[in-house]
């Protein structure tokens, strides 16, 4: 199975211009906890509510301040063609729950997270995925 197959398509974005409280209302509307950041027609960069929380205030940002500020630039992402089980892999490894997924041409195409993953593969596989996660990241990683 490939990831375009479970991946949520058209996902909510935001440029790095926009403000963090911007980006905060359209993660409570579309009730999710990170966004792509695009620029050009680019991903370059995400946002997760943590990094706005806890990076941003660290920074002492304020609401005003940009989402470039905030973002996270070493940008991770899968591609639409690639392996779920590949894919599952790379969650695993890189202790992450959500990756942006991009086409050949790496144009955003959509955004896969471990719930998808669960949703689709057998649950052994996505219990060692969420393990792996966990042991590294601790329990509130």
């Amino acid at each position: 199975m490939h990831i375009h197959q479970i991946m949520t398509p058209e996902p909510a974005t935001v440029t790095p211009e926009r403000t963090l409280q911007a980006a905060a209302e359209i993660m409570k509307t579309s009730d999710i906890g990170m966004l792509p950041v695009g620029e050009d027609d680019r991903l370059v960069g995400t946002l997760t509510d943590r990094d706005i929380v806890v990076r941003g205030l660290a920074m002492g940002l304020g609401p005003d301040s940009t989402v470039r500020e905030a973002m996270t630039t070493n940008v991770l992402y899968c591609f639409d063609d690639e392996e779920v089980s590949a894919v599952t892999q790379s969650l695993g490894a890189e202790q992450v729950r959500r990756l942006p997924v991009v086409n050949r041409e790496k144009r955003l195409v959509g955004l896969v997270s471990l719930g998808d993953v669960a949703l689709q593969e057998e649950s052994r596989a996505t219990g060692q995925t969420l393990r792996d996660i966990v042991e590294e990241n601790g329990p509130s990683g």
